[in-house]
């Protein structure tokens, strides 16, 4: 439904309700309220997708009139998933809008974190797990690549970033809906969680002894890829305890990876490694098929 009738004037960047959605730019105005900003036509169309499979999930669209006139598949959408369709003026948008050049499409959307026990089930396979990335950019980056790379879950441990955070909902360019994404601020309680789920443990970290070409059957086994942030890494007692720690080969001269680059290039060693051996496993064992039957001796079942 539209919330104004005909001939009302759009709202304004004092009108209380664009004020409480403003307040949602702020971490802690997100958890007071449950939900979060959605910014951007193909954002919110993405997060139309993930709040038609339960009603409820975009209480409310804020569009600007231009916005209306360009995108009205958009509002018809929302209207259908039972939005709220508030008309803003461009200023009121823009008070909304943590971008430079806002679009005047923003969606208030109901939070979209999972307990840990919901996310991590006996089926899950592949699971990144973000330990005190504070960066919203990168932890955004390694949702997108944990989708991309066929990923179960994502889940930030420790004190990282809030997944809802305007940026890293940006960066992730429509996955943080695609996959179930949880809040684990007890890092132990989320490896115990990991490994209870029959996952191996494996953490990133360029000082590591073995290097990813060197690792082998482990990168076929179910796992959970702890990354740290792009300026300290992963803390001594988490690196502690993970079952192996490896590192990305640097072959040239480059320092090292940023952390997008060196997730997505672990997460897809992982999920190819993992198809790969189910591949062989598929195999006929009374066949000539020189594919391997066998699970490798030392990783989890």
């Amino acid at each position: 439904m539209t919330d104004q009738r005909p001939g009302v004037a759009p709202f304004t960047e004092r009108t209380p309700r664009v004020v409480a959605a403003r307040r949602l730019t702020t971490r802690s105005g997100r958890d007071e309220a449950g939900r979060f900003l959605v910014e951007g036509a193909q954002a919110v169309r993405e997060a139309l997708d993930w709040a038609a499979l339960a009603p409820g999930r975009m209480p409310e669209l804020f569009v600007t009139e231009a916005a209306r006139a360009r995108h009205p598949e958009l509002v018809d959408r929302a209207e259908l998933a039972g939005a709220r369709i508030s008309v803003v003026t461009e200023r009121a948008a823009a008070a909304c809008s943590e971008t430079v050049t806002p679009q005047g499409v923003i969606a208030v959307c109901t939070q979209l974190t999972q307990p840990l026990e919901a996310a991590l089930t006996g089926a899950a396979r592949l699971v990144a797990v973000l330990v005190g990335v504070a960066d919203p950019g990168n932890a955004g980056t390694v949702l997108r690549v944990a989708d991309a790379a066929g990923a179960d879950a994502v889940v930030f441990a420790g004190e990282a970033v809030d997944p809802h955070n305007g940026k890293c909902v940006r960066s992730s360019t429509g996955s943080i809906f695609h996959l179930p994404v949880v809040r684990g601020r007890d890092t132990p309680a989320v490896l115990r969680a990991c490994r209870a789920t029959g996952l191996w443990v494996l953490a990133a970290d360029g000082r590591a002894r073995t290097a990813l070409d060197e690792a082998g059957d482990q990168l076929g086994a179910p796992a959970a890829w702890l990354f740290g942030s792009e300026a300290h890494g992963l803390p001594e007692t988490t690196l502690g305890e993970a079952d192996v720690t490896i590192k990305v080969p640097i072959y040239g001269a480059a320092e090292s990876l940023n952390l997008g680059t060196a997730a997505a290039v672990c997460l897809y060693a992982s999920a190819m490694a993992q198809r790969t051996r189910n591949r062989g496993l598929m195999v006929d064992p009374t066949s000539d098929h020189l594919g391997s039957t066998s699970v490798p001796h030392g990783t989890p079942e």
